[in-house]
């Protein structure tokens, strides 16, 4: 979409704002990113990064098998990133074993997906839509749907946060005083295909790392408080969310890439501050000698 910018903030947005199509983002998009950052913490303290990149692709190939049985896309989605989710929890209890393990459940989900994308006849649209996101299509029927996990989501992780936390920072003393990793393991896993699935429309497969990973590494870099950190991760994901929306109504160019790109340059720019700081902390602690 392409229209004039008046630099007049309030009033691009009150312009904006009269579009369904365009609140409707906007509501998906800012429950997309207070659940991806809540639980995109958690996959950061857990070094479960490319357990949420895996799942994603995961996703892609239930969407693709959905299709191919006139399913809704997003069925299959979150059918096969639970799925695939508790495989991979089951398969690699401890961390020094996960990627393994992981890579070994996405590699035969990702042939699935092959195989169903080759046995469609037709152009699987909405399964390939999944790839880039389409927030922009979004309706209020996947505005409520999106609430609803949103909310359960947001419920689960609140109940387990205490055990979540404890299990996250060290899984040894955590089963040292009775709590099953594996069930944590298991419980974490399928929070995270819940927040992929619905991070999937906003961002899409190929970019789920903006909102799932970035906004939370950003987080724990710049407080070691997990609640602090959190309200920072929750922060960053709404911020290039909206940003990537705002910039997309007046710009032809996919949302996702702007959503994408601020997160990019915020996580950068913390980076390059901090070892700024550190650079000029090692210069002045000798001199002090």
């Amino acid at each position: 979409m392409n229209n004039a910018f008046s630099w007049n903030l309030w009033s691009d947005f009150l312009n904006m704002w009269q579009y369904d199509f365009i609140r409707h983002a906007f509501e998906a998009g800012t429950l997309v990113a207070i659940v991806a950052g809540v639980v995109g913490y958690f996959v950061v303290l857990r070094r479960l990064s490319f357990a949420a990149h895996a799942l994603s692709h995961i996703g892609f190939a239930g969407a693709a098998g959905a299709v191919l049985i006139n399913l809704n896309p997003i069925v299959g989605l979150l059918v096969f990133t639970s799925g695939g989710g508790v495989s991979m929890a089951a398969l690699g209890k401890k961390a020094a074993t996960r990627d393994v393990q992981i890579g070994t459940v996405l590699a035969f989900m990702l042939g699935l997906g092959v195989l169903f994308i080759s046995l469609y006849k037709g152009y699987a649209t909405e399964a390939y839509s999944l790839l880039f996101g389409e927030i922009l299509g979004i309706n209020s029927g996947d505005v409520l749907v999106t609430l609803i996990a949103a909310v359960i989501t947001l419920l689960a992780v609140a109940l387990m946060y205490r055990r979540l936390l404890f299990t996250s920072l060290d899984e040894d003393v955590a089963e040292a005083k009775g709590i099953s990793i594996f069930g944590m393991n298991i419980a974490f896993m399928l929070l995270v295909a819940l927040a992929t699935s619905i991070a999937v429309q906003v961002v899409g497969v190929l970019l789920i790392f903006a909102l799932m990973v970035t906004p939370a590494a950003i987080g724990e870099r710049l407080s070691r408080q997990p609640l602090k950190g959190i309200t920072v991760a929750v922060a960053v994901a709404l911020v290039c969310t909206w940003f990537g929306l705002f910039i997309s109504f007046y710009q032809p160019y996919p949302v996702s890439f702007f959503i994408t790109t601020a997160a990019f340059l915020l996580y950068l720019s913390v980076r390059l501050v901090q070892l700024k700081d550190w650079t000029k902390r090692d210069t002045i602690e000798p001199a002090s000698n």
